[in-house]
């Protein structure tokens, strides 16, 4: 299966869920993350319920500090 996180494209093994995905693209460390899948934000309380699919187009954005 095939994704485009943030304008890369990754191949996955499998269907899996969103926080699967971040586990396996991020080592684990996802503080601070927003997750959007196909233009659509997905909130964190779902990241274990969204399933993945063949073609997906994610963007996650890291949360900074500055003025």
């Amino acid at each position: 299966m095939e994704i485009t996180v943030n304008h890369q494209n990754h191949q996955l093994k499998e269907t899996c869920s969103v926080e699967q995905m971040l586990v396996i693209l991020l080592s684990g460390d996802a503080k601070g993350i927003a997750v959007a899948i196909n233009q659509t934000i997905i909130t964190k309380s779902n990241w274990s319920n969204h399933l993945l699919k063949d073609g997906d187009q994610v963007m996650l954005i890291k949360a900074t500090q500055g003025g």
